[in-house]
Formats: structure tokens, sequence, C-alpha cells
């Protein structure tokens, strides 16, 4: 299987659009942590190879990568906070991220790709959902290494105030020792209350105290 490409971007081109944003999200599904969107105008003469989605790639790899991309392209990562998915839900805070991301980009583009199926409501500029566009666009597939990288990031400096949940390793994804961990050592105020796992925990506390 062949990795991704400019076609989605080319095409755009050939419709008139002239500044083209690759956007994506990461988080989610973690019980723990921001979602964190990022916004991406590549420049197609001159881009880092090896551009993926970025699960496909070794977290060493990212990181070179999400380097390179900063360097050489137009970037704005965003995020909307663990309030804002308990308050809104997920996928409707996923999307304010990816807002948030494509407005903080010095330039605004005339044209978005967006990751997923779904273009954000709130979005006032043209744009296109592209399913598994991580993977079929390099403009996405640069978004989606950068915000990885980033989002990364926030939960290991996280994990330094919050220890014993793995948020190093895990990124607050369920992994069975941050499960544990929830029963064990109890909620912070970085976990996802609207999130069953979380929620359950609440719950049963409440009882246990009642």
């Amino acid at each position: 299987m062949t990795g991704p490409d400019f076609s989605f971007e080319r095409a755009a081109k050939a419709r008139g659009f002239a500044r083209i944003a690759g956007v994506d999200e990461v988080g989610r599904g973690p019980l723990a942590g921001p979602v964190m969107a990022c916004a991406v105008v590549l420049d197609m003469e001159r881009f880092p190879e090896g551009l993926n989605d970025s699960k496909k790639l070794t977290a060493k790899r990212r990181a070179v990568l999400a380097e390179a991309i900063e360097a050489c392209a137009e970037v704005s990562v965003a995020s909307a906070s663990v309030e804002e998915i308990d308050e809104l839900n997920i996928l409707r805070a996923s999307h304010l991220a990816m807002e948030r991301a494509i407005a903080g980009l010095k330039t605004p583009p005339d044209h978005c790709l967006i990751d997923g199926n779904l273009i954000p409501k709130g979005l006032k500029l043209s744009a296109e959902a592209i399913v598994k566009g991580d993977a079929r666009s390099l403009s996405i597939s640069a978004a989606s290494i950068v915000a990885k990288i980033r989002r990364d990031h926030l939960m290991s400096t996280l994990a330094q105030h919050y220890p014993g949940y793995g948020w190093e390793s895990n990124a607050g994804y369920p992994s069975k020792s941050h499960r544990l961990a929830l029963q064990n050592i109890g909620v912070t105020p970085h976990h996802r209350r609207s999130f069953k796992p979380v929620h359950n925990i609440l719950y049963q506390q409440k009882n246990v105290s009642d």
C-alpha cells in the first residue's frame, strides 16, 4: 500500500485554492488530558521525506519529523481542555481544537483538508473531510505527527505532577496500568469525568461516601 501524497492538495489547487492546510487531532480516546489539534500548511516543493500517519511511525521517527516539519512549514497547534470535553462531548471538543488550530495560522488558509468524516461546524472556511486522511494526505500526515508529539510531551509533563498513572508511556489512554491506577490512586483534575471508566469510579466513590 502506498503512503500519503499530494493528490488532495493538487486537486484543491486545480480548483483555484492557493493556501491549503492539513488538519488533524490526537487524543480522542484517552481518559485524561486535553484533545490536541494541529494545522499545517506545507510547501509542496520543500517538505520532509517519510511523512506518514503518526501511528505508523516510531516515537523517535515522529520526533525527528516533527522538528523538520516545524522548521519548513507553517504550523499551528491548539487544544480543547478536559472541562470542554466534559461539557461539549469529545467529538465537538476535538472539532473546537481543530478550529482553534486553523485560526492560529499566521495567514489564514483558503481550503482545509480535515482528517475524518466530518467538517467542524464552526469552520467558516472552505474544507473537505478525508477519511483516514493522515494516511492519504501529506499535509494531514504532517499535522498528525506534530499533534501527537506535542500531546505526548504535555502528558509526560503532567505525569511528573501526577505520578503513578503512567501518562509518560500511555499518554492518558486506558491501558491496564492506567485503569488500575484510577482505581487505586483515584481521579485527578486532568481526568475526563464524562468518560465511562472515570465516571464509574466517581460514582462508586460517591456511593461509598453517601
